[in-house]
């Protein structure tokens, strides 16, 4: 089965940072774009700085993956700049996450909800028919190149059986640590989406590598 892939923007040569949007142009699905504040996760990456010039060049969708405690601050701005796909972490929205979808469909644009891999998988059931997509965080929301968790997988399978039991059409995307070990995996259980970073942009040649995890 063909899987989308999502290239981590966050492991792309920042020196070199228009050849690789070039790439992901080229050969890459979809856009996705890290955004941490430092408090909910241990880590700052990019913003707006990065974000307005890069929505420039993209000629693929734009998946941004808010891990910060207030999204809701972010989507009119990241509408502004013609991002199509939103995920907020669960964590940080709690009671506010049908309010938060919401929003990002008021604003036209696809709205996803992400959970790292100690938050039981169930927390996302009551929102199957209300987002559009899932994250799935196979490694902990915060640094790339974690090792892969491979629970992950019965995760996805689990979150797959409850879409398909309430005849729901919501995607299913993993992030972190996805490599040629288990991606054949991740796509048996069920996955739609991928994001690759350091499989990616590391590669010696990151189309093939594009071209393995899409399994074709």
């Amino acid at each position: 089965m063909s899987v989308q892939v999502a290239p981590s923007i966050l492991a792309a040569d920042f020196l070199h940072l228009e050849d690789d949007i070039r790439l992901v142009n080229k050969s890459g699905d979809i856009f996705h774009l890290d955004v941490m504040d430092g408090t909910l996760v241990p880590n700052i990456s990019f913003g707006f700085s990065v974000i307005d010039q890069l929505a420039k060049k993209a000629e693929r969708p734009m998946d941004v993956h808010l891990m910060v405690v207030h999204p809701e601050r972010w989507f009119e701005k990241l509408q502004s700049d013609g991002v199509q796909m939103v995920s907020f972490h669960w964590e940080a929205s709690r009671c506010r996450t049908s309010r938060f979808i919401d929003r990002l469909h008021a604003l036209g644009i696809k709205a996803g909800v992400a959970i790292d891999p100690d938050v039981p998988v169930k927390k996302l059931f009551p929102y199957i028919g209300k987002a559009d997509y899932f994250l799935i965080m196979s490694v902990f929301a915060g640094f790339g190149g974690q090792k892969f968790i491979y629970d992950s997988i019965d995760r996805v399978m689990t979150l797959k059986a409850e879409i398909e039991k309430r005849g729901a059409t919501a995607l299913i995307e993993v992030d972190g640590g996805v490599n040629a070990g288990n991606v054949q995996a991740l796509r048996e259980a069920g996955v739609d989406l991928i994001v690759a970073g350091s499989t990616v942009f590391r590669s010696d040649n990151p189309a093939e590598a594009i071209k393995m995890l899409r399994g074709v």
